[in-house]
């Protein structure tokens, strides 16, 4: 009597289906676990490789609001007194040694291409599996763990390197940015008008804001894989993530 009223009742649903929804039954199979493996593989390398692209050309950081590389902390009080700065000096070297350190993070962004590409490799059946099921950025957060501390380490010097040379006109960003302090320092009578800025962790700032930035585009880029048809440009993509 059980399995009559089952089969009575799979053949209600079967026919309230239309016939494209018939079709979509018995042409989608259950995903298999190695499909499952490349769909993620295939998404990150979509997201990360858009995200990278996006964000090593002229302006990439500078003019994204989201992701823009401000001064470091210590220079929080020269925004609290760029109007005390003489003239209009202090809003020019403001300005330019923001442009010169997002110079600096773009010139860079090409660096985790090769990093993202080795932790992604090395995705396994496991790991797919918990990704699939996890939340909209689950892929990213993965990624961010597994190339965080190689990312550093690969960013640093180049961030450096590029502080260093000229990127706006024949100025480089640690010139800019030591123009900046010396300009604020100078105008604040030596720390007397108001706080004297000592230290400079500039180079570790941009690193840390660079990746950041990139993070969050690798992240907006999986959301949009995850949610909007339009963005699963493989057929592989289409197959995962359209379940």
């Amino acid at each position: 009597m059980k399995k009559l009223c089952i089969i009575i009742l799979s053949c209600a649903i079967l026919s309230a289906c239309t016939k494209e929804q018939l079709a979509s039954l018995i042409s989608s199979p259950s995903l298999s676990n190695q499909e499952i493996v490349e769909g993620l593989k295939n998404a990150l390398q979509v997201g990360t490789d858009t995200s990278v692209v996006t964000l090593n050309k002229l302006d990439g950081y500078y003019r994204d609001e989201a992701v823009k590389i401000l001064l470091p902390a210590e220079a929080q009080v020269i925004y609290d007194n760029i109007n005390r700065i003489p003239g209009n000096l202090g809003t020019q070297l403001l300005e330019q040694a923001i442009v010169s350190i997002n110079r600096a993070a773009e010139d860079a962004a090409i660096e985790a291409k090769p990093i993202f590409i080795d932790a992604i490799t090395g995705i396994t059946i496991s790991d797919g599996l918990s990704i699939l099921n996890g939340k909209d950025t689950a892929a990213t957060a993965y990624l961010k763990l597994k190339t965080f501390t190689p990312l550093t380490n690969a960013f640093a010097p180049k961030i450096n390197t590029s502080l260093g040379k000229p990127l706006v006109g024949n100025i480089s960003a640690a010139s800019a940015y030591t123009d900046l302090v010396n300009a604020y320092n100078t105008a604040s009578l030596g720390g007397v008008l108001f706080p004297r800025i000592t230290t400079n962790t500039l180079g570790e700032h941009v690193t840390q804001k660079a990746l950041d930035g990139l993070f969050l585009k690798v992240a907006e880029e999986e959301k949009a894989i995850r949610t909007d048809p339009l963005a699963r440009v493989t057929d592989i993509l289409k197959k995962v993530f359209g379940k």
